[in-house]
């Protein structure tokens, strides 16, 4: 006889993809930021258009937070209504806007080799 098969383990999960936008007063700006410069962050990749630069500094500012930014959050939490994170130069008015775009669907098995319990 044979042993039932048990059903697959649904390993999948949902992350935003997350576009990141220069925004603010550009007279006010001190660094290198142009309004309207982004870049996006696909699962764990992250995309700039051809000839766009970004300083190290902005992103090391932004980047903590992108993770949390990616994952489904409860409404009040401040991760999810939050959305501006301030130029790290005190000097510089620019802003860096989070947007989420769109929900993706990843499975753990194509991202982990640590198999789930």
């Amino acid at each position: 006889m044979d042993t039932p098969k048990s059903s697959p383990i649904n390993d999948t999960f949902t992350l935003y993809d997350l576009r990141i936008e220069v925004v603010g007063d550009p007279q006010r700006f001190v660094c290198h930021h142009r309004a309207g410069d982004f870049f996006e962050l696909k699962g764990e990749e992250v995309f700039l258009p051809a000839g766009q630069s970004f300083t190290l500094y902005a992103l090391a500012a932004i980047f903590p937070l992108l993770p949390a930014k990616q994952r489904p959050t409860h409404p009040n939490d401040w991760m999810t209504t939050d959305a501006e994170i301030g130029c790290p130069d005190p000097h510089c008015g620019a802003r860096f806007r989070i947007i989420r775009v769109q929900e993706h669907l990843f499975t753990h098995a194509e991202t982990s080799v640590v198999p789930l319990a």
